[in-house]
This record gives C-alpha cells, structure tokens and sequence, in this order.
C-alpha cells in the first residue's frame, strides 16, 4: 500500500504545475512546447524520448513534456516523475484523467492537438487544483504538456457546494474536520468550503481562515466595511437555497475580488462555496 501511495504521488509530480504570469501566457507557452515537441519526436522517433526526460530545451520552466503510450506505460517525463518511466500509470490516475486519458485513445491520428480539464491533488499542499492540458496522439504514442489554471468557474464552485451538502449530511463531524484540516477536497483552485451553524450563527468551518471558526457570523464585513454575514444569514431565513454577490480576498490571488457566493441549507447549517469574477 505505502508503495503504491508513493506511486500515487510521485505522479502527481508529472502534472502538477505552479502559477505563470497569466493563464493566456501558460496556455500559449504550453502548446508551443507541445509543437516544439511533435516536431522533434517526427524527425528523431524514440530517441526523442532522452530528450524529453532530460533538462534542456523540453523544459520551459515549470511545463515540461511527457509521453505515455496507449497502455498506459509512461515513455517519457521532463519532471521528477521521470522515476515511473517504463511503469504502467493508467491504474493511479484520477477519474477526471482516466477519461482524458480515453478520450486521447479514440482521438484518430491528423486530427491535431487536442485539450482537456482534470482536476488533481497537489502533493505539497493537500489542495485539489484544476489543470489543463494540450495533447495529441501519434501513432501509438500521446505526448502532451500541462499547465496550472488558478482561476475556478461558477460550475466549479456549484460542483464543490453539492459535494459539501452530500458529505455533511452523511457525516457531520467528519466533513466538518476535513474542510478545517484541508482534506477530503474541500479546498479547489481558489474555491473553498465555509460553513455556519444556523442554531448559533458562528462559523464552524472554513476551508482557508480556520481561525474564524467560532465567530459571529452575523458580525463578518467585507473589506470595505460592508456586511456580509447579516445579509447572508436574512437571506437564508426562509429559503434553502440562495445567491449573494460581495467582496472577498482571493486566497491564490492574495487580492480583493468580487465573489459570487453559491448557498445551501444542509439540517442546521448554511454551506457556502463561492468563485471569484475576473
């Protein structure tokens, strides 16, 4: 089992990103190395492999390129994950990769690069992170080179709410724990968790501030001294499921936002999940 969490995390390493100037930036940066690759690997076939799994000019700062074959064995890696070369990775990737990983496989060959969203777990910080990735098939080969995307969408933000509600009615203690120790993926890109108790009107949990836990909720403004907490908490009176729209700091940004808050009822308590607008 140890060895196989090992695995586990040392494949995190092959996508695992971190942030560039802009998302517009990486995205281009990404594919043109991508290209940049394809090239190399029509001209010099698998010897191009060495190269992709040394440092040199494969390797653009924190995007590099990796190859795995159609059964799933990785082939290639500019990352530390270079270790797996020769193993079969196709049983350690997540749900979200194993369908891109399909989804490659029924991708005939001319049609070009192709894209696609999956969602991993960051080693470092136990966050789950969003990242996107170019690819395309050739022959019996995928090549491809992700990127970072710190910025969540409100279907995103909707997706965590609902798992949230599912998880707290099936086990309030445990959920609860695991949003305020940043486990069970509660914590995405910069989408968070928070929870109030509607029988005490305090925070008992919150995805990136455990030290609000046990605060009056009713008592919390945004930065510019506007309530946020009191109308929250009106809105909620006498529905189960609501909206509301303020202004937060973003906790990858590290700036001021403006948020839109997805809310739901869930027994006692009000779960909360908001996205950031750009």
């Amino acid at each position: 089992m140890k060895g196989l969490l090992r695995l586990t995390w040392l494949l995190l390493l092959c996508f695992s990103q971190v942030h560039a100037a802009t998302q517009d930036e990486d995205a281009h940066a990404a594919k043109a190395l991508l290209e940049k690759a394809l090239t190399y690997y029509h001209s010099n076939g698998e010897k191009a492999f060495a190269a992709f799994s040394r440092q040199g000019e494969f390797i653009d700062h924190d995007r590099y390129v990796f190859v795995v074959d159609t059964k799933g064995t990785l082939l290639a890696s500019g990352g530390p994950s270079s270790i797996l070369i020769g193993r079969d990775v196709s049983e350690l990737l997540g749900p979200d990769l194993r369908k891109s990983f399909k989804a490659a496989l029924k991708v005939a060959e001319g049609q070009g690069i192709q894209q696609a969203d999956y969602r991993w777990q960051n080693w470092n910080d136990g966050k789950v992170e969003h990242k996107h990735v170019f690819y395309q098939r050739v022959g019996e080969r995928i090549l491809a080179v992700g990127y970072y995307l710190p910025r969540a969408t409100p279907e995103h933000a909707r997706g965590l709410l609902d798992k949230a509600v599912e998880a707290l009615l099936k086990d309030e203690a445990g959920t609860l724990n695991a949003i305020n120790t940043l486990r069970g993926g509660f914590v995405q890109d910069d989408l968070y968790v928070f929870v109030v108790d509607l029988n005490t009107g305090r925070y008992v949990a919150h995805g990136t501030t455990p030290r609000l836990v046990n605060t009056d909720f009713s008592k919390v403004k945004d930065p510019d001294g506007k309530p946020v907490g009191e109308p929250i908490l009106t809105l909620m009176a006498d529905q189960d499921q609501g909206e509301y729209k303020y202004r937060w700091k973003n906790p990858v940004t590290d700036k001021v936002e403006n948020k839109h808050a997805y809310l739901h009822k869930a027994g006692h308590f009000i779960v909360a999940v908001g996205d950031y607008s750009p």
